[in-house]
């Protein structure tokens, strides 16, 4: 039953954050525009490399192009998921817990952390969601997949796990701000490498394939299931593993933020 109302008062608070966040997007249109236009020069410029290379191979380690398109495509959906819902971690770790401003979560009723991920929601995001829409969608129709009545709902689960394993990262990134005031710099390091995904491991070398693969998982957000529905392979391993990893990472997540919670010490400038 306490769960339960802690669920209901979460919610509650999402509706009053998002209500104040869209007030806030629409007073500062020219910055959301901005913002926008600049991801999608960002997407334009690596499909644009990628049709460069496919210029002149037909495949890419056995990979065609429109294959790659969508396992591109694919990444860019728990990647915006996260960055629509838990895109305030990024400030935890920046500036929040060093200017001091992390003690007003402490005051209010339900988790903190849950208060930290429902208090900003990053409309700019829906471009994420859009294009990685789009480019499934155009890959599709280059491509005969095969196809089962449960790959819809597998690829809803890859999506939500891969989106958990993206914020269980920025979760233990951020909370190492509550030993050394800020770990920004930390987690826009390593949440580069998801950039990684996007593309087949089997281009990679060895070390990075097992890096991205088993030590911070982000092959999982996209390449591993995204294979699945291309090719039908490997089903326990590209779904189950991200879910395993998912749920690992974000008991890692919760641990890590507990024990930092422990350790915080309000500090100021």
């Amino acid at each position: 039953m306490n769960l339960f109302h802690e669920i209901r008062r979460a919610f509650r608070l999402f509706r009053i954050f998002a209500a104040q966040h869209l007030k806030k997007l629409m007073e500062y249109k020219i910055d959301f525009i901005t913002g926008a236009c600049s991801f999608l020069i960002d997407q334009v410029v690596n499909i644009a490399f990628l049709a460069i290379i496919f210029g002149g191979v037909e495949s890419l380690k056995g990979w065609s192009y429109y294959e790659i398109l969508f396992i591109y495509g694919f990444s860019l959906l728990p990647k915006g998921l996260d960055h629509l819902f838990c895109d305030n971690l990024w400030n935890v770790g920046y500036f929040v817990v060093r200017k001091g401003d992390f003690d007003k979560y402490l005051t209010r009723p339900i988790s903190p952390l849950l208060t930290v991920t429902v208090e900003i929601f990053q409309v700019d995001s829906l471009g994420e969601l859009v294009v990685g829409i789009a480019l499934i969608v155009l890959s599709l129709r280059h491509l005969q997949m095969p196809f089962v009545w449960y790959d819809i709902p597998l690829a809803l689960v890859a999506v939500l796990f891969g989106m958990l394993i993206y914020t269980s990262i920025k979760i233990i990134l951020a909370s190492i701000a509550f030993w050394t005031k800020q770990s920004g710099h930390l987690i826009n390091m390593v949440y580069g490498m998801n950039d990684f995904s996007k593309y087949p491991v089997e281009i990679y070398s060895r070390p990075v394939r097992d890096g991205i693969t088993y030590i911070i998982p982000f092959a999982f957000t996209a390449f591993y299931p995204a294979s699945y529905l291309l090719r039908h392979t490997a089903p326990v391993f590209s779904i189950g593993g991200t879910v395993v990893a998912g749920c690992i990472l974000f008991a890692i997540g919760l641990l890590v933020w507990h024990k930092g919670l422990a350790a915080y010490e309000s500090a100021g400038s």
